[in-house]
Order: C-alpha cells, then structure tokens, then sequence
C-alpha cells in the first residue's frame, strides 16, 4: 500500500495533456542511518524517533525547484545490512542519496558497498545518475565517530557530492539536499543532449570565373580568357568538449507550500 506526504493533488489543477516532469530519488543506507526520519522530514517537516525498518514504500511530492515544479517521488528503501535486490531502484531513480550516521561509524563503512555498486551500475549503462553522500544525525555532534573530513573523502574518491545534515534540526538543509538532487539531474539532461555541429565559411581563391583580358594586337593574338573563382567551402568545427561544472548553491528559497497533509504509516511515531 503506498502512501503519500505533501500536498495533495487537486484533480482539475492541470491539463492531463501537461503533466509535470518527473525526478525519482532513491534513499539508500544500512538501517538505522536516519532514512525514513530524512524522508518525513522533507515531505511534512517533521520529525520521527521510532518507525518500523522492514517498511519500504515511495512517496510523491510536488516541488518548485529554482521555479520549476517538479514531481519528485521519494523511494525510501529498507535493506537491512547492506544492498540487496539492487534492481528495484537502479533502474527505477534518476538519483541517488546514500545515508550514514556521523555517530556510528559501522553505517558509514555500510554505505561504501552501496557506493561501489552504484559505481558499478553507473558503468554498465549509458546513462548517469547523481549520487550525494549524506552525513545524518549533525545533531549527534559530540557523540561523532566519523569525522567530515572522511565523509569528503570517500565522496571525492567515487566522484559524489557531500553534504552533513540533521533531520531532526535544520528542515531548510534537508530540503536544499533534496532539491539539489533534482539540480543535478537537470545538469545530466542538459548535458546528454545531442550536440548539432556548428558549420563557418572559408573563403579560398581558385579558378574559375571568366574574366575577358585583352592582349595588345600587334602581337596577332586572339583575345583570350581567364578564369578566376572564389569558392566558399564549408568546414566542420569539432563539439566543444562538456566539462562538468560543480557548484553547491547557498541559498535557501523554498517554495511556497500549503500546510503538507500526514498521513501516519505503521510503526511512525510524529513530535
């Protein structure tokens, strides 16, 4: 049975000939990272202690994101001590967020296997998705066992962008991680769209327009002609090399949002 957070849809409110553009962002992490408290956190705001880590469902929100709408469904997983039955997500999302807990550094090594079959998948297939590495739990400062430092790192080594969080803190954070999942897969479309090669003219002189020139008479000659043409040939300048530009926006514009509807799942426990 899926369930939703975040506004509802009002029938009526858009031509079903227009729907609006789709982003499926796939949570990933060892249980007890804080996926399902990240997930709530973002649809409704609130915060979670206590819910159930053998659920597993997918959650849709519509987003306005640098002001475009967006329709982004949420899959938050539930493996329990690593990755397993990996492809009910990697062929389903558009991005990924791999979570640990900076407090429990047995999380953190968890997500290293997800990041290496992400990896994996990434090279087996034509298209590539986003991935960012979650530090959870911020809140959790003086009890840290994974220091920042460590979280970049092992970000810079599979090429995935960084961010610590709390999801019981700061919901602007969270929100921002969110929606710069769905920047980063808007970049990837951008950039997976065919290149038309651009086409200049080059001008060469060559023969052969004729052009009357007159010889002088008392050598007897008949008058005679000379070609003379300029040519425009056309050459292929080579597609500009795509070069990725990495860049962590600091602002915090949220979209204007009514008061998100809960609806309680099994095991959830709301503050």
């Amino acid at each position: 049975m899926s369930s939703m957070f975040g506004k509802p849809r009002v029938s009526g409110e858009r031509p079903p000939q227009s729907p609006l553009p789709e982003c499926n962002v796939a949570i990933l992490g060892c249980r007890g990272a804080g996926k399902s408290a990240l997930t709530v956190k973002f649809l409704t705001k609130r915060f979670i202690s206590e819910y159930d880590p053998n659920l597993e469902d997918t959650y849709s929100s519509e987003e306005l994101v640098d002001q475009q709408p967006v329709l982004l469904k949420v899959m938050d997983t539930a493996d329990q001590d690593g990755p397993g039955n990996c492809e009910r997500y990697l062929c389903w999302a558009s991005a990924f967020l791999v979570v640990y807990s900076i407090d429990d550094r047995k999380s953190f090594e968890g997500c290293q296997r997800y990041l290496e079959v992400l990896a994996l998948h990434a090279r087996g297939c034509q298209r590539r998705c986003p991935v960012l590495l979650l530090g959870n739990k911020l809140d959790m400062e003086e009890y840290r066992q994974v220091p920042s430092a460590e979280g970049m790192s092992l970000a810079s080594r599979f090429g995935c962008f960084f961010h610590e969080v709390s999801a019981c803190q700061d919901f602007s954070r969270v929100q921002h991680v969110f929606h710069e999942a769905v920047r980063e897969v808007r970049r990837q479309a951008e950039w997976n769209l065919p290149v038309r090669p651009l086409f200049i003219s080059e001008e060469r002189p060559s023969p052969p327009v004729a052009v009357p020139v007159a010889l002088p008479t008392h050598h007897s000659l008949a008058t005679c002609t000379f070609n003379t043409l300029s040519t425009i040939n056309y050459k292929e300048i080579p597609s500009v090399a795509q070069a990725k530009l990495v860049t962590v926006k600091s602002s915090r514009a949220q979209s204007k949002r009514k008061a998100p509807t809960l609806t309680l799942l099994k095991g959830f426990k709301i503050f």
